[in-house]
């Protein structure tokens, strides 16, 4: 592989991190704000491989060093190693801070946040771990947020109240015929 294409690589890992990065930066930025207004949190989990990450970091900043300090290369020739440094050195472990569980507007799923009107269904899974599956009004896809055991009580109710506040609600059924209670779904 030649240095040229070698280089037009990490700069496209590069632009990908940086998109990554961003992602990450509002998410937290998003949480302090609503910090406040937290009702039932607890810490998010690290991802699978999280040692991984760190020692993904670790090699990419001695890496950073050697290019900067002993090569003295420009830095915008190690944007990409930047980005991935800053994603798995700094970002990764700043979101895993970020409170999972339900503030006043919504939840903070595994993956971001979602809006108590924008949740068309629910579903608990149990199993290794307890999920709560959240399908999302208008997409195909769910969104899960594994709950701690000691909190699954407390979740429940707060669903329990959060439904019949008809802060979520079940509109759109196939076929409602009005005999079924909303709060039964928690």
């Amino acid at each position: 592989m030649s240095p040229a294409f070698l280089s037009h690589v990490l700069l496209l890992l590069g632009a990908g991190f940086l998109v990554a990065n961003l992602r990450i930066l509002a998410d937290v930025v998003r949480f302090f704000r609503m910090r406040p207004r937290a009702l039932l949190t607890w810490p998010g989990q690290p991802p699978r491989y999280y040692t991984l990450f760190l020692a993904m970091a670790a090699v990419l900043g001695v890496v950073l060093i050697v290019k900067l300090a002993v090569l003295r290369w420009p830095p915008q020739a190690v944007f990409g190693e930047a980005m991935m440094l800053l994603y798995y050195g700094y970002l990764v472990p700043l979101s895993i801070r970020i409170g999972r569980g339900f503030y006043e507007d919504g939840v903070w799923v595994d993956n971001g946040f979602l809006p108590y009107h924008e949740i068309g269904g629910l579903s608990w899974r149990e199993g290794e771990t307890l999920t709560l599956l959240f399908i999302p009004r208008m997409k195909q896809v769910a969104r899960s947020l594994v709950v701690p055991t000691q909190f699954y009580g407390a979740a429940r109710r707060l669903l329990r109240d959060k439904i019949a506040g008809h802060d979520i609600d079940f509109w759109g059924k196939a076929l409602d015929l009005g005999a079924h209670d909303q709060r039964d779904d928690a």
